[in-house]
């Protein structure tokens, strides 16, 4: 049987599975495969994001609508 019918064939299973404690294992088993996005981007950049949010809390932002603005000068949009 190739792949995407055995998907089919477990999603239809699973479907009309109606035992609980079987869910929760699937939910579990979902939930340890997945990966967070930050686990997936370098050092370089979780420190660059690290430091835009201190830079934020220090009040050091720049408001949307000023980014905005100088962009559209720029680019002359």
């Amino acid at each position: 049987m190739d792949l995407r019918a055995e998907k089919l064939n477990l999603l239809e299973w699973l479907a009309g599975l109606n035992d609980p404690k079987i869910l929760k294992e699937f939910i579990s088993l979902k939930k340890s495969r997945e990966v967070d996005w930050w686990d997936e981007i370098g050092e370089e950049e979780q420190l660059a994001i690290d430091e835009g949010l201190d830079q934020l809390s220090r009040g050091e932002g720049i408001p949307h609508d000023q980014v905005m603005k100088e962009i559209r000068e720029k680019f002359k949009l």
